[in-house]
């Protein structure tokens, strides 16, 4: 499939897909003329390497990553390595801490609303 599809389907900018391209995150075949053909598999990869970013990782970690899951469900792919599992954790006990800090940012602007409606 053409970029311009790939966009569409992801709801990614082909911009993005584009570096995406450029970071080793995702790879295009070319055509006879030189334009960018996807596998359909790149739907999915593309929607994971979305849902690594939101989480938070950057490219260069989600590189690392990659090879080591399953496109289609995020699961553990056969090259699945220990140091996976230690980024992994290292990046669950960052978001850990991440919506820790969003909990008590909340606790706070309920105590300011409560605060605020007494008046």
């Amino acid at each position: 499939m053409r970029i311009g599809e790939l966009a569409r389907r992801t709801g990614v900018s082909e911009r993005s897909l584009r570096y995406y391209e450029e970071r080793g995150l995702l790879r295009a075949g070319r055509t006879p003329g030189g334009h960018r053909d996807y596998a359909e598999a790149a739907v999915d990869r593309v929607i994971r390497i979305q849902e690594l970013f939101a989480a938070g990782l950057n490219s260069g970690r989600i590189a690392r990553l990659l090879p080591c899951m399953r496109d289609a469900d995020g699961g553990p792919s056969a090259v699945a390595t220990p140091k996976l599992v230690a980024d992994l954790t290292e990046e669950r006990t960052r978001i850990d801490r991440m919506i820790a800090d969003l909990e008590r940012s909340r606790a706070t602007l309920d105590e300011v609303i409560e605060a605020a409606r007494g008046r």
